[in-house]
């Protein structure tokens, strides 16, 4: 199940993102025509349907090279400063070696490992436990670490979760998120603009005020057409927006399967990702963060219906594939700590380490001596590093 160099999957990603960028073409055109149709019945309250069909149709000819300029600039300002925008939503800030020694080296044998260009490295302040990669392009890739986490994972852990967001760039994850939430970004704000000025402004239109002040005999006679024409506009502007939150759903839920599978070929521990999984487990939202930002973390929590659009698969599931196919071992469930800080909540004796172990990968002289981890014995396939 190793996913670290699936070109297939990389291809598929790269595809997906070209016709996401295309989608967001067509997301903005159908905008404009519905904008149209709304300005034609603002002009004429008096016309039929056809008429302001024609008339849409025409404004939309005439607008397209503008659109499709503003389209591509929206584009060009998403390259140059998505991370400025993250960074501005997270609280994330650039890290050197000499300010976190500890994870950047963890980070830089990964990629020396592997022969992978060294991304940036960002921590943001936050109990949370939770990290994520971004960035279009080789100069641009970042991966962001909660404090939360590193007070709470040990070395192998944090190493795992590294190994997933490498993982997550190499395969061309990051590049279709980050699109998917320019895409979902533009649309959306514009479908709010147009919802907030039309129910705003109480349907006001130009001199004729076909729908509150008009006459009962001018709505009959020439409103009805108006009438038609701005439903179907509000119906072909919420179609957009729902569109644009459907492109996020076009994410297939494999990725990460894919990254945890490529975390654990990079480390050959299948069990520090299975631990770093069970510590972060419900315990990564970010104070805050926009449901665009959860999408690309480690974990984003959802439960009942809301799971049903989630762009995560359950930790049980990723866990249980890391069983099967990597030969790991999972520890059940880890209980939090009342009144107790983020890492602390993690361990009933000290913070970033696991609780002695039980049941039939427990190793009771190992654990009566202190002297090795509840992962001694049992280390996967690949053996001991």
């Amino acid at each position: 199940m190793a996913a670290y160099g699936l070109y297939t999957h990389i291809a598929s990603n790269k595809f997906r993102s070209m016709l996401l960028l295309g989608g967001l073409f067509l997301l903005i055109y159908v905008m404009v025509f519905a904008g149209a149709l709304i300005a034609e019945v603002v002009i004429d309250s008096g016309g039929p349907v056809d008429y302001y069909l024609a008339a849409a149709t025409r404004d939309l000819i005439k607008a397209f090279p503008v659109a499709t300029i503003a389209a591509a600039l929206w584009i060009v300002i998403a390259y140059f400063f998505h991370q400025n925008i993250i960074d501005a939503v997270t609280g994330g800030e650039d890290v050197t070696r000499l300010q976190q020694p500890r994870l950047y080296n963890l980070l830089e044998n990964l990629c020396i490992s592997r022969g992978i260009a060294m991304p940036k490295l960002k921590v943001m302040d936050s109990d949370a436990l939770n990290a994520f990669a971004t960035g279009l392009n080789r100069r641009q890739y970042s991966v962001t670490v909660t404090t939360g986490l590193l007070d709470a994972l040990t070395d192998s852990e944090i190493e795992a979760v590294l190994g997933h967001e490498l993982t997550h760039i190499r395969n061309g994850d990051v590049q279709l998120m980050v699109i998917a939430v320019v895409i979902a970004g533009v649309v959306g704000f514009f479908a709010e603009l147009f919802f907030r000025s039309f129910f705003y402004s109480r349907w006001n239109f130009g001199g004729g005020r076909w729908s509150r002040s008009s006459s009962d005999s001018d709505s009959k006679s020439s409103g009805g057409g108006a009438v038609i024409v701005v439903i179907l506009a509000v119906a072909l502007i919420a179609i957009a927006w729902a569109l644009s939150l459907v492109v996020r759903l076009a994410l297939s839920r494999s990725r990460e399967f894919l990254a945890d599978a490529g975390s654990v070929e990079l480390t050959k521990n299948p069990d520090a990702m299975i631990s770093a999984l069970r510590k972060i487990e419900n315990r990564g939202e970010l104070p805050g963060a926009t449901s665009a930002v959860m999408e690309m973390c480690v974990d984003n929590p959802r439960e009942g219906f809301a799971d049903l659009f989630a762009t995560h698969p359950s930790v049980d599931s990723r866990i249980a594939a890391l069983v099967k196919y990597a030969g790991g071992h999972d520890p059940g469930p880890i209980a939090m700590l009342p009144d107790a800080g983020a890492g602390a909540q993690l361990n009933p004796s000290r913070a970033g380490q696991l609780p002695p172990p039980s049941g039939p990968w427990s190793d009771a002289k190992a654990s009566a001596t202190g002297s090795q981890g509840p992962w001694a014995r049992l280390r996967g396939p690949w053996g001991r590093r």
